[in-house]
């Protein structure tokens, strides 16, 4: 077994409805991320996959349980610190790809390394550098409304890895592009784990993308079980 970068334990997260019903999302979620590795969750909708993909990367917090990434337990950070751990440790990506409207494709990626400390200058070169990885390296100063849907997940996917981070957490990447450029993002996240040692936690209804993975779980009615 390859070494784990993440740990969650008991997950509970529960939501109350505009009726006043408490609905319980996650009902002790137990799972283990292996380094270097693309880990996906399939589900139905509504079964969870997107608040327990939020909880892994700290976006939210649960109820009840942990979530040890390496030797750090997310939840005794507080809301200042665990927002400082995620720039730097962790990159998202997202179905809509939520790029900065005003800003070109370069400055995008540039915005998260100038949060953590980089000057201009240096996070501007490793966009650029980021951009051709990702094979748009002639589009670094186009703004996201001169990109194609498909260019845009890829900027996206670039803006995710900014700080190098330890862990990429994609919720639906593919979901909103037609089968062509989903394929594209695909080999982009294949070619990370492979010749950049990135590690990939994809929650997907992507059948593809599902074949590319090391390990799969299922969400069912809130509960979590390890397929492949």
């Amino acid at each position: 077994m390859n070494e784990l970068i993440l740990k969650a334990g008991d997950i509970i997260k529960t939501y109350e409805t505009a009726k006043k019903v408490r609905l319980q999302v996650l009902k002790s979620v137990s799972l283990s991320i292996e380094q270097n590795k693309i880990t996906v969750i399939v589900g139905a909708s509504g079964a969870g996959k997107s608040t327990l993909l939020h909880i892994l990367g700290g976006l939210d917090r649960p109820d009840n349980g942990k979530v040890i990434f390496k030797d750090d337990d997310l939840f005794k950070l507080s809301d200042e610190k665990l927002a400082k751990f995620r720039n730097k440790n962790i990159g998202f990506i997202f179905q809509f790809h939520h790029l900065l409207p005003e800003f070109t494709a370069a400055e995008n990626i540039a915005i998260p390394q100038m949060i953590s400390g980089s000057s201009l200058s240096d996070s501007l070169q490793r966009a650029s550098k980021l951009l051709a990885q990702v094979g748009l390296d002639d589009r670094e100063n186009h703004k996201p409304a001169e990109l194609s849907g498909g260019e845009q997940q890829r900027v996206a996917v670039a803006r995710a890895l900014a700080n190098n981070p330890d862990i990429v957490f994609a919720d639906e990447p593919t979901g909103n592009l037609d089968s062509v450029n989903s394929e594209s993002i695909n080999q982009i996240i294949l070619n990370l784990r492979d010749n950049h040692q990135k590690t990939f936690v994809i929650v997907t209804h992507n059948p593809e993308l599902v074949k590319l993975a090391d390990k799969v779980y299922e969400m069912k009615d809130g509960n979590i079980l390890l397929m492949k």
